[in-house]
Parts: C-alpha cells; structure tokens; sequence
C-alpha cells in the first residue's frame, strides 16, 4: 500500500473549540499538548510539551539540538522569545578557511551553534507554565521510550535523509545510523521507532530544568565528542547560553497588526514585503498583476534582508528604517509591468517544525523550533538522542558582510513565529516553517486572511509559489496554468513543481474576541492534524 499516493482530490475544514487548540505537523505531537491542557496546563505547557514531543515525533525537521522562537501572548500582552543559540568561542573565519572551505560548510562538526531549544522549553515553563517541565516532557518521554509509528511524510524525508547521509565520509557520522537507522535502513511509514537515549536525555532535562543540557553530564558528553572528532563547540558554550526575551517587531497592515520576532531573525522580510505591497494597487482576487506585485515586493524585501539582517547591533541600518512606510514606498516605486532581477543569491532549503497553541484564558503561543536543514549537521551525541543543528552554515565568510562569522555571535535565522492582532486584541498566532521559505509563507497567509478573508483552512491551502532568485519563480502543481502563463508573460521564469514539500508546512489558530471561540487550520501538505478540545 502507497501512503504518499492520493490519487482524489481531499480537503480539510477548519476546527472550531473553546477549551483549547495545538496545531502542528504532527498528530501525535498535537494531541500530546491537548492531553497537557486537558491535565490542568495552559497554552504555554501545551507548546512545550508539542515542542518536546516533536523532537521525537518528527526528527526530520528539529531536535533537542535546534533553536526555538515564540510569540507569547499572556494578559492582553505579546512576549518574544529569542532562543537561538551562538557560534562556538572556539570558531572563526580563519579556521573555517583553513579546513579548505570558502564559504561555510553545511554538514558536519563546523556549523554547528549552541542549541537554545532546551533552554528555550525551561524558561517558558518557569514564566507563564501552570505545570512543571517535568510534566510537560511526559508525553514526550513516552513516545522516545516506547516507540511510535512513522507517519507519510515523515517517512518520506527521513528515507531522503538516509540517502544523502550514507554519502558523507567521517567516523563523526556513524551515530546519526545507529540513532536514526538502527537496522541498517531507514524505518519505513508505518513501522515502529524508538529512541531510548533520547528519552533518558529529555527526563535530564526535565529533572534540571534543562541545566544538564548546559552544565551537566550532557554537556560534558558533547564536549568530549567535540573533542575527539575536532568540532568546536564546548561545554562553556553551553554554560554561558541564556535566552532572550525581546520586543516583537510589528507593521499595520490593512488595519491588522502583524508581528514577528526582531533580527537576527528573518521574520521582518515579510513585513518589509507587506509594507511594500501596501503601497501598490487593490489585491484582486486570482489576478495576474496582483501576483506578480506580490512577488516582486517579496524579491525587494528579501534582497535588502539577505543583505542587511544579522544581529541588530550589527546590522548597518536600523529595523525601524527598513519597517518604515517612507523606505517601503521607495522601493514599490520599483515594481514595474515586468519581472526585475535583484542582486541574486542562492536560497537553501530548510526543515523545522512550527506549533499554534491556545487555552480557555486567552493565552496562546505561536512557537517554532529547527535543527535548520532537516536533521541538522548529521551529527549525533553517542547515546543521548541529541541530533545538532547546521545553523552556522548561513554564516558568512565575506569580512565585508554584516553576517560574517564571528566567535560567540548569533547568525541570520531562518526560523520565524509570527502572530496577529487588530485593534489591541489578539486574532492569534501562525507560522509557516520551511527555511526561506518562511518569510513568503508568513506574507501569502496573511494576504489571504486580510485581503480575501479566506477561512483558516483555506489560507493555508490555497496554492503558493516561492521565489527562489533573480526572476525564477516556483509554483505548486495546483497553480492556475492561466496565472503562471500571465507571469511568465510579465517577464517571471516560473517553474511548476510536483511536489509541495518545499512551499512549507503552516499552521493557525484564529481566536473571536466576543466569545473566546478558537478556530483553526493545519497543513495540507503534511501529516499535521488541529487537536481541539
């Protein structure tokens, strides 16, 4: 039997509630944050719970050693949460260069960050959580220790990762096998995996409030693997992590507020970009122009972020320039009749996980969280379940670039919660992971909610496209044929792709002010399910 085969057309509709809501690309996952707000948790413990869960759940995309943001939205106030971790003390430009690499490696020991997503997990629990993180990590612990049955399209990618993995050279790798491809091959959709290592890590975790991970025993495990196979990172890396709790960033469009955490992470590009399509014509509905403005104003933004975004003191002009009506203006000004070719670059794919949350008080978590390209560098802690991220494969290597590598520095981050308000109150939290991806994502959901009022099903189904440099255009296989030859008219090198994997993975919750109804929508192109209750 094909799980990947669905030769019918399907379709989804939206999930209303009033107890509580979790969405995300997993069902067991969703329903081991239903089950922690059913237990007398909020929407804080619910998404620390779907995170841990995930990790286990949904390996193919993040890990106990990714990154995690969150917008948190507690009290009629939205918190940020900034938990992406630095380059090693030890890692420098030079170094890179001298292991024969011109630009940053993208497996392996080199890239590798601290992970702030343990960290990440403790610090909401101590904040907002009702509960312990101890039990918060149960479920979590449960499906590592006795196992769960993979889903389709975790299946998919994780065969895909056994594939590219089983080409790379280094003792450093065998890990990642015996972790992730125990009997010699990847586990196949349906069959059962477990992790024992893994769970035991997460109840040291749990047990410390996460300080194992970055004093303890885990720590020092990391390190003498780090020192046996010549990576960089350390256990004073860990020890001196903190995360950050920062302002959100914001721009009024059409009368909605849309946030985003500020840089280094990427989630201002899609405000940059909505400021810049405010400024042209009256969205139409399936129109060609409409398109092709939207397209164009998402090239202009991602230039200038590529370009620009890196940690805020040392980026070389100022968020709130870049978030200005005035600059957004000058830069529609741009967008003319035909396709424009900005100063390419080269946009990697991605794979992380996001998560929606939302509770009978009020409070709700739009909550996202990495190792960056699928498993992340393909190295694994021996016996602990830790899979590391890549993140410090967007480093730059240019000393003339604001994102130039540096010790201890936080790079350009791919990863991005993003939320809604009007009018002071909260409309709620939506995400839509995939590397590059994200920023694109983030701008077509909230161009369909606000300018065509689509349900929260509907936006995220409706067919996106993804611009990937200069005038090339990717667009799903439901596409319209008539839009993609209008686009291709107006100058646009539009390819149709077969598969949608790389047009990210989506999630919403949308709350009614009046009366406290939750109404969500998840990802067609996944596994993922909305667990209500």
């Amino acid at each position: 039997m094909d799980y990947l085969n669905h030769p019918f057309p399907s379709k989804r509709h939206t999930v209303f509630a009033k107890k509580g809501m979790v969405a995300t690309s997993q069902p067991l996952a969703a329903q081991a944050g239903l089950e922690i707000l059913k237990r007398g948790g909020n929407a804080i413990d619910a998404a620390i719970a779907t995170a841990a869960a995930l990790t286990v759940l949904e390996p193919t995309s993040n890990g106990i050693g990714g990154d995690a943001f969150a917008l948190v939205w507690v009290k009629g106030e939205l918190h940020g949460l900034n938990a992406s971790g630095p380059s090693p003390e030890l890692l420098t430009a030079d170094k890179v260069k001298a292991q024969g690499y011109d630009i940053m490696p993208k497996l392996g020991l080199t890239p590798i960050t601290v992970p702030g997503a343990p960290a990440a997990w403790a610090e909401l629990s101590k904040k907002f959580g009702r509960l312990s993180l101890a039990e918060t990590l149960k479920p979590a612990i449960a499906y590592a220790e006795e196992g769960f049955p993979l889903t389709p399209i975790l299946g998919k990618y994780w065969s895909r990762a056994y594939n590219a993995y089983k080409k790379l050279e280094g003792s450093e790798f065998s890990h990642w096998f015996e972790t992730f491809a125990p009997n010699g091959r990847p586990p196949e959709i349906g069959e059962i995996w477990s992790s024992k290592g893994h769970a035991e890590t997460l109840k040291a975790i749990a047990r410390t409030d996460a300080r194992d991970f970055y004093e303890g025993e885990l720590a020092q495990k990391v390190e003498e693997f780090m020192i046996e196979h010549g990576g960089f990172l350390r256990k004073s890396d860990l020890a001196s992590y903190q995360v950050e709790w920062v302002k959100p960033i914001s721009t009024n469009y059409r009368g909605y507020d849309v946030w985003e955490i500020p840089p280094n992470g990427q989630g201002m590009v899609a405000l940059m970009a909505l400021n810049i399509f405010e400024e042209l014509e009256e969205p139409k509905w399936q129109n060609a122009d409409t398109y092709h403005q939207q397209i164009e104003a998402m090239k202009l933004a991602f230039t200038d972020g590529q370009a620009f975004i890196t940690e805020q003191k040392e980026m070389p002009i100022s968020v709130e320039r870049l978030l200005s009506k005035d600059y957004a203006s000058i830069r529609a000004n741009e967008i003319h009749e035909k396709a424009i070719d900005p100063k390419p670059y080269e946009l990697p794919k991605g794979g992380t996980v996001y998560l929606a949350t939302a509770d009978d008080e009020g409070n709700m978590v739009s909550f996202i969280q990495s190792n960056y390209m699928g498993f992340g560098s393909g190295i694994v802690i021996p016996g602990t379940g830790i899979s590391l991220q890549n993140r410090g494969a967007d480093f730059s290597l240019d000393e003339n670039h604001p994102n130039y590598l540096k010790p201890g520095k936080r790079t350009f981050h791919t990863i991005i919660p993003g939320f809604l308000t009007k009018d002071g109150d909260a409309v709620g939290p939506f995400g839509v992971m995939g590397g590059y991806m994200q920023p694109q994502g983030h701008f077509q959901v909230v161009s369909n909610t606000i300018d065509y009022l689509l349900n929260p099903q509907a936006a995220l189904d409706l067919p996106r496209w993804q611009w990937v440099g200069g005038k090339r255009v990717h667009v799903e296989a439901e596409f319209p044929n008539y839009l993609v030859q209008a686009l291709q008219r107006k100058g646009h090198e539009i390819e149709v792709l077969p598969d949608g994997g790389s047009f990210g993975r989506g999630q919403i919750i949308w709350r009614n002010a009046q009366t406290g109804v939750l109404a969500g929508g998840t990802e067609s192109r996944t596994d993922g399910i909305v667990a209500a209750w």
